[in-house]
C-alpha cells in the first residue's frame, strides 16, 4: 500500500492509543478515589471522560474515510475492520469507567460498609487496569509487540478478574440478605463493581481483535 495509507493507519493507531491512555489514567484516578474516599477525584474521572463517545466517533469516521480513499487489500482491510470494532470496545470501557466513578461517588456517602470488601475491590480494580495497560503498551509499540504473548497476559488477568468478582458477588449477596434495610444499596454496589469486571472482559475482546488483525481467520472466533 502507499505511504499515505500507512501514515493514515499509523495516525489512527496513535489516536486510539491516546484514547486508551486517557481511559487507563481515568481508571487509576477512580481507584485512588475509592482508596481515599475522595469525591473530587471521582469528579475528575467524569471530566476526563466527558467526551469519550465523541472521540470514538471521530476515530470511526477516520477509519471509514480510509476505507473510501484507499480501497485497502485483504490484509489491510482486516486490520481496519478490527480497528473499527476495537474503537467500540474502547469507548464502552471508557463509558463504564465514567459510570463507575459516578456511582461509587454516590455510594461513598451511603451507609454501606465496604470496609470488609476493600482488599478484594482494590485487587479487582488493579486487575482491570493491568489488562488495559497491556493493551496500551502493545498499541504504542505495535511493531515490537508479540500479539500471542499479549493475548495470553490479558486472558490471565481476565481469569483473575472473574475469580475476584465471584468472591465479591458471594460476599455482597450475603450482605444483601443480612442488611435488609440496605439491600438496595448493596445491589447498587454489586452492579457498580460489575463495570470493572466488564471492562476486563472488553480488554479480552480487544486482544482477540488484535490477534485477528495479525493472523486472520474467522472474526467471530475473536469477538
Amino acid at each position: 500500500m502507499s505511504t499515505k495509507y500507512n501514515n493514515k493507519i499509523e495516525e489512527i493507531r496513535e489516536v486510539m492509543a491516546s484514547l486508551l491512555t486517557n481511559i487507563v489514567e481515568a481508571n487509576s484516578i477512580s481507584l485512588e478515589a475509592y482508596k481515599n474516599n475522595d469525591d473530587e477525584k471521582y469528579k475528575e474521572v467524569q471530566t476526563k471522560l466527558s467526551n469519550i463517545t465523541v472521540q470514538g466517533d471521530i476515530i470511526d469516521n477516520e477509519i471509514i474515510k480510509t476505507f473510501a480513499l484507499f480501497g485497502p487489500e485483504a490484509t489491510e482491510l482486516r486490520s481496519l475492520v478490527a480497528y473499527l470494532k476495537m474503537t467500540n470496545e474502547i469507548v464502552r470501557i471508557g463509558v463504564g469507567v465514567k459510570k463507575y466513578a459516578v456511582r461509587m461517588k454516590d455510594l461513598s456517602s451511603s451507609k454501606c460498609d465496604l470496609e470488609p470488601l476493600n482488599s478484594t475491590i482494590i485487587q479487582l480494580h488493579k486487575s482491570t487496569i493491568t489488562a488495559l495497560e497491556y493493551i496500551l503498551e502493545c498499541f504504542k509499540e505495535l511493531d515490537e509487540c508479540n500479539i500471542q504473548d499479549l493475548h495470553t497476559k490479558v486472558m490471565v488477568e481476565e481469569s483473575k478478574n472473574d475469580d475476584l468478582f465471584s468472591i465479591l458477588e458471594k460476599e455482597i449477596l450475603t450482605m444483601i440478605i443480612d442488611a435488609k434495610e440496605l439491600s438496595i444499596e448493596y445491589v447498587k454496589v454489586l452492579g457498580t463493581l460489575r463495570k470493572l469486571e466488564r471492562s476486563c472482559d472488553r480488554s479480552v475482546n480487544i486482544a482477540n481483535l488484535m490477534l485477528y488483525a495479525k493472523e486472520g481467520g474467522n472474526i467471530s472466533i475473536y469477538s
